[in-house]
């Protein structure tokens, strides 16, 4: 073989679309090294992962079904359970309106394969999780900004854009809400904003994507009833997961749609149905109320954790700082002073020892210096308190610069 250099380039055979993709906003997920406090990501406390039991539930799985390890439909007990928890919640949820993903994260990643074409308009809170974000944008969306406040999303700003998209001849694909304990604001969006949100997208004819990841977390307060609860006419879609409640690694999550939209997503779940073994084993965990008792445990847990960061926050930080108390998730947001910018406290913050996400990596349009995410679900408590602590110094630093 000859050794002339090639006169092709292998990024010629990349799609236009993949041509010009850029990294996630979000960044990618770490722990920090050990001389790094992080407050950054939400990940689950893996004190609180149940390992005997999920032992227990996956010896039981393999003693009783070896075949569960082929190519094997999706656990129908697990699908029972997943309907029996939508019901109870008051949503009409069918087996022919449930589907079964790996995670949350394929459910959102498969819907804009199924509704965006480039170009289409996909309307999105701001903040929110670019992690899902990030997979409209890829298909080729044109993502616009609705504002939150403590309240959750601005049903009166969505409903004038609405308007004027409607005077455009333009109809967005859908809305994507994150309803119960924002991600990552920690807000929980009013019973009125609820209301008028399902009947506006049944007006003008919108998809509601309604991402309840953290909704089982709740630490205080009567719960909301569910988007997907409210809908009558088939207009929401709500996507759901385990992660949060037994463990991310396991790759459990849902979707609960109307037939037709269900239906399509499964087309486009290439490698068909999720795995017997995987399901099961989830299933099995699941059964006799177990998960229950399980989520009591973890809001408990959470809760400290949760009540350790705000007691720090109130003795370390500035007063300007504006905190909003979450009622449950994994999350405090905090508005800065117009004085301290999220990007220059970043590096004060990560030579004291702490890191955190600053609020850009949250807007997909260039916002959110003037915000920080804190996570309280890994660090252990006395963890938190220092960090917290070391995150005011580091606010001072950069006042005193």
């Amino acid at each position: 073989m000859s050794s002339t250099r090639s006169p092709y380039q292998l990024s010629d055979l990349f799609t236009a679309r993949t041509r010009t993709l850029i990294p996630p906003l979000f960044g990618a997920v770490t722990t920090a090294g050990p001389e790094l406090i992080s407050l950054e990501y939400g990940l689950a406390d893996p004190t609180c992962f149940p390992r005997d039991d999920l032992l227990a539930a996956t010896a039981t799985v393999l003693a009783e079904d070896i075949e569960s390890l082929n190519y094997a439909p999706t656990s129908m007990d697990l699908v029972a359970q997943i309907l029996a928890r939508l019901q109870a919640q008051g949503i009409a949820a069918e087996r022919d309106t449930l589907l079964v993903g790996y995670g949350s994260s394929q459910i959102l990643g498969l819907l804009p394969g199924l509704l965006v074409e480039p170009g289409d308009v996909v309307l999105i809170e701001g903040p929110s999780f670019l992690g899902a974000v990030h997979q409209f944008a890829t298909a080729g969306a044109r993502l616009i900004t609705i504002p939150t406040d403590a309240d959750g999303i601005d049903v009166e700003a969505l409903e004038a854009m609405l308007i004027e998209l409607q005077r455009e001849g333009i109809r967005p694909r859908f809305v994507y809400t994150i309803p119960t304990f924002h991600n990552p604001t920690g807000a929980t969006l009013s019973l009125e904003r609820r209301k008028k949100l399902v009947a506006l997208g049944a007006a003008y004819g919108v998809l509601i994507v309604e991402d309840d990841a953290y909704v089982d977390l709740r630490f205080e307060g009567a719960p909301l009833p569910s988007l997907a609860a409210l809908d009558s006419e088939g207009w929401v879609i709500r996507v759901g997961t385990f992660s949060k409640i037994l463990a991310p690694g396991l790759r459990v999550g849902w979707a609960h749609a109307h037939p037709d939209i269900r239906g399509r997503l499964a087309m486009l779940k290439a490698e068909g149905s999720t795995g017997s073994f995987l399901t099961q084993l989830v299933a099995r965990y699941c059964a006799d109320g177990r998960l229950e008792r399980h989520i009591e445990a973890l809001n408990v847990h959470y809760r400290r954790k949760r009540d350790v960061m705000l007691a720090a926050i109130d003795r370390e930080f500035p007063e300007d700082v504006q905190v909003t108390r979450p009622a449950g998730g994994f999350f405090v947001w905090c508005k800065l002073p117009p004085d301290i910018s999220a990007t220059d406290l970043l590096p004060y913050a990560e030579a004291r020892g702490v890191t955190f996400l600053p609020g850009t990596s949250c807007f997909a349009d260039g916002q959110g210096d003037d915000g920080i995410r804190l996570a309280f679900s890994y660090q252990p408590a006395e963890k938190i308190a220092t960090g917290i602590t070391l995150l005011g110094a580091a606010m001072r630093d950069l006042r005193e610069k």
